[in-house]
């Protein structure tokens, strides 16, 4: 296996002076080049990759479809796991959902310039993990036609109301919440490439959808402050959903009196690895789109370097989390954590513990040699092992938890069914289907904010001026495009 890439960031030093954006591209340049995938036809490898996603919703839905017909009996669920596959998915989705705001939103406030490439296929991903994860707990009521009684409406059901108290209602407020600034967020920024795209297409329903939602959009300077003035504010609402998000949903474990989910290391313990976890599913996402699409000059190897990097030190809190549970349990003197930490490590689930820990440990270090970081087809693979990794971190977590509990003569073990096998696989032909057709229809690389930071590189920026989204909408865009003064 050749890795291309790996010679152009060998010496660090000329790894700072390469540019973000290869090709010295201009400004008309850089249009053509996002644009062209949406005005050409797709090709064999996109249509490929959405037969076989759309394949996997297919089978989803028809899972999905059984269990509301036959009833919850079709799990693998028992009265000592009453939480398993489902939430288990939940808990995974919602922390893919994170690295978009990550990239988006606090990268953004530090000026990371890097983050210009790829933050809008990041934040398309957060609305589609953020909706593959919403499904789970609305399967997991039982009666998911009767979901709207969460919603805090005028009723006539007197004083009947939901219970507050129910984990189920924490974590549709957290999901709501988080739905909602993650799309407002993802598509102001989406505004001005809408109307690039408005003055692109000639004609059909296509201009319609893009010129009703570009509002106006006329590229004035006073257009483009009150742009950069709203797109700030709401990556400082954003930034706290980051935290708050997952934190929220590790509280649902925390506040329990089960054995090795009664922790105050919860909530910073699911925050890191909700980042870790949604950092390699851009990794991945953004490999495939880059040759797929043909974006090689826009995503390169210094943006892959970065991303692995974070990776890395994500992986880090990760492993530190994982120590610093069994030494608590081991220092807690307490019988009944010893008995649940035992069991993760040598019980039934023993392989799936160390398949973890093999993971989101000890693949990651290999992101310390900089010919790995930029060996691309490596990436990929870690990539992919870091996400199964998280996925078991998540099962290990619930399942073993709630198998062998205070009461012996209650223990049971837990086994998914092919329907439960057959949800996930849907929730991924869910993610992956929207994902292409993302790409399909609308610009996968911000279009305004590369031309922010074409022919720049860490070494030629000043760095005491204040570095803006958008520089007032000067060099973004060219005599004929929306985004000129």
């Amino acid at each position: 296996m050749q890795c291309r890439e790996a010679s152009k960031l060998m010496d660090p030093h000329a790894a700072a002076d390469l540019p973000l954006i290869e090709g010295n591209k201009s400004l008309s340049q850089v249009t053509a080049d996002v644009c062209a995938p949406l005005e050409r036809r797709a090709g064999p490898l996109w249509w490929a990759a959405f037969l076989v996603a759309f394949s996997f919703l297919l089978l989803g839905i028809a899972a999905v479809t059984y269990q509301l017909i036959t009833g919850i009996g079709t799990w693998g669920l028992n009265r000592t796991v009453g939480w398993a596959f489902d939430i288990t998915n939940f808990v995974f989705w919602i922390g893919i959902g994170h690295a978009g705001t990550l990239i988006s939103a606090i990268l953004f406030l530090f000026r990371q310039k890097w983050r210009n490439s790829v933050n809008r296929s990041a934040e398309a991903m957060t609305l589609f993990a953020v909706t593959c994860a919403g499904i789970f707990p609305i399967i997991h009521m039982g009666r998911p036609w009767l979901f709207y009684w969460m919603f805090p409406y005028p009723n006539n059901r007197g004083s009947l109301w939901i219970n507050f108290r129910s984990p189920l209602v924490w974590d549709f407020f957290a999901i709501s919440t988080y739905l909602i600034i993650s799309l407002v967020f993802w598509y102001v920024g989406l505004v001005p490439d809408l109307a690039t795209l408005r003055d692109r297409v000639k004609s059909g329903w296509y201009r319609r959808f893009v010129a009703f939602f570009s509002l106006g959009w006329n590229g004035s300077s006073r257009t483009w402050h009150r742009y950069e003035s709203v797109y700030l504010i709401l990556a400082g609402l954003a930034t706290p959903l980051v935290v708050s998000v997952h934190s929220v949903v590790s509280t649902d474990f925390a506040t329990t009196l089960l054995p090795g989910w009664h922790t105050t290391l919860l909530p910073p313990y699911f925050v890191a690895g909700a980042i870790f976890s949604g950092m390699a599913m851009v990794l991945t996402l953004m490999l495939i789109a880059r040759k797929t699409m043909h974006l090689e000059a826009y995503i390169t190897a210094r943006h892959v370097d970065a991303m692995t990097k974070l990776v890395l030190a994500t992986s880090g809190l990760v492993g530190l989390a994982y120590l610093t549970e069994v030494f608590t349990a081991l220092y807690s003197e307490n019988p009944y954590e010893h008995a649940a930490l035992w069991n993760r490590l040598g019980g039934t689930l023993a392989w799936g513990y160390w398949l973890m820990v093999a993971c989101n440990m000890l693949v990651p270090q290999l992101f310390w040699f900089r010919q790995v970081r930029t060996c691309l087809p490596v990436v990929f693979v870690v990539s992919i092992l870091v996400n199964v990794g998280m996925w078991f971190e998540r099962f290990i977590i619930i399942v073993t938890g709630l198998e062998r509990d205070f009461l012996p003569s209650s223990w049971a073990g837990y086994a998914p069914t092919l329907v439960e096998l057959a949800t996930l696989a849907g929730s991924f032909g869910l993610f992956f289907t929207c994902f292409l057709l993302f790409c399909r229809w609308l610009p996968a690389i911000a279009i305004a904010e590369v031309k922010g930071i074409l022919h720049r590189s860490p070494s030629n920026e000043p760095a005491a001026v204040p570095q803006p989204l958008l520089t007032s909408g000067i060099s973004h865009g060219s005599a004929t495009e929306p985004g000129v003064v």
